[in-house]
């Protein structure tokens, strides 16, 4: 579904872009809300079978009723200047990015890629770039940028089967060299996490010169018949005899996920055209589909109304629609590199994690640990998956301390000090 601005010809340059969904659209969406029609609810059900009736009710009727998308959408382009672009992608054409590209005043400020994942947007960088951009004499200053990934917001989706990790690291590297910035860092969570990791394995060093994530994966230890992978296995196995009381708490979390919470994991990566054709028709179940997510894996962070619904918006006006940004599960999943292992080769630039207690996994830090170069570490007492924009302050709090004077990276783009 089209639902943006006019779109620049092929082959041009950067192109500043105005949301500007079509009045037919935002009736099209009454009228279908207005045909809803609910499934029944087993008395004292609350959220163990997924979305409480009462919610979406409530949701809907303000969607159809009492929500401004034009209000949501004129704030938007106030607060985020936009743009287009097209970008090569090898193997796949050319394909037109949206991104969101906030420069700070300070010319020294450090080029900072922001990557979001699913069930998120360039929107989640809505709250923290104004804080990255900002100078102060005590604290480093960001130049930023936000991608939407493909199939995602505003940006064109692939076309073709086997858009994997590598061609969004490949396109995220080639945003930032046009942009000018021939050396940057990353932040990134959920999908984000992931494809940073891959910008960090194949651009590191050169472009990419350190990475920040908020979402700490690695595979369980695994025995092997490899003596040295053996011993690291058992050595991770033991370390679980002192951890702390935030580790275990993390455990239990990751547990209660595996245990609980990947059915929509399972469907995406397996079956996602299927489920598409909901996700695209209805928006009851669109919203439902998303909103049990923004609830559960947050730590009770305290959702408006109007600012689920314009998350939701979101993906309901997007340029591919809703069924475009859930493939990246289906093409990543079959590479099996989901999960590092802890045995691979990991990337040798400066990592720094932020564990929150809300996050869907959280593992020992001795196994994270050997996940790459890691020089930062931080360990919060609230947040949780969306920290970008559950606790704005407390994520750009790390990358202050990783990236600002005395920090472990500091200096690790030549000429951008963020001072």
């Amino acid at each position: 579904m089209q639902s943006h601005v006019t779109l620049p010809p092929a082959n041009m340059a950067e192109s500043p872009f105005t949301i500007s969904v079509p009045a037919e659209q935002l009736e099209a969406l009454k009228q279908k809300l207005e045909l809803t029609r609910f499934p029944d609810e087993l008395d004292d059900a609350g959220w163990a079978y997924g979305a409480p009736l009462a919610d979406i009710k409530r949701l809907v009727s303000r969607w159809k009723d009492g929500y401004d998308w034009r209000k949501h959408e004129a704030m938007l382009n106030a607060e985020l200047p936009q743009f287009t672009r097209d970008i090569l992608v090898d193997g796949f054409g050319t394909l037109n990015v949206h991104y969101v590209h906030k420069r700070s005043t300070l010319e020294s400020a450090i080029p900072l890629l922001f990557v979001h994942g699913w069930p998120g947007s360039f929107i989640e960088a809505r709250k923290i770039t104004p804080l990255l951009t900002q100078v102060h004499p005590d604290q480093p200053s960001f130049h930023v940028v936000a991608l939407s990934l493909p199939g995602y917001g505003f940006s064109e989706a692939p076309s073709k089967k086997g858009f994997r990790l590598a061609q969004y690291a490949e396109i995220s590297n080639k945003l930032m060299l046009a942009l000018g910035y021939n050396e940057y860092v990353t932040q990134g969570g959920d999908w984000g996490s992931m494809i940073t990791r891959k910008v960090a394995a194949i651009y590191g060093g050169k472009h990419s010169k350190a990475w920040h994530t908020n979402f700490p994966l690695i595979r369980p230890p695994a025995f092997s018949s490899n003596p040295l992978r053996l011993i690291s296995a058992l050595s991770m196995l033991l370390s679980l005899l002192w951890l702390s009381p935030e580790e275990k708490s993390g455990l239990e979390r990751s547990e209660e996920t595996r245990r609980s919470g990947l059915g929509y994991f399972n469907e995406q990566a397996t079956k996602p055209q299927t489920l598409g054709y909901s996700l695209t028709d209805s928006p009851a179940g669109l919203l439902a589909w998303i909103y049990e997510k923004l609830v559960a894996w947050t730590d009770k962070y305290p959702w408006d109304d109007d600012e689920v619904l314009t998350w939701i918006s979101l993906y309901w006006f997007s340029r591919a629609g809703p069924a475009a940004s859930l493939r990246i599960y289906y093409e990543v999943s079959s590479e099996d590199s989901v999960l590092p292992p802890s045995h691979a080769a990991h990337p040798t630039i400066p990592l720094g994690f932020s564990y929150f207690p809300g996050e869907l996994f959280n593992v020992p830090r001795s196994w994270t640990r050997r996940t790459g170069n890691v020089v930062f570490e931080a360990q919060h007492a609230l947040g949780g998956h969306f920290a970008a924009h559950e606790v704005p302050d407390i994520l750009v709090g790390d990358l202050r301390k990783m990236f600002g004077r005395g920090g472990p990276a500091h200096g690790v783009v030549p000429g951008q000090s963020g001072y």
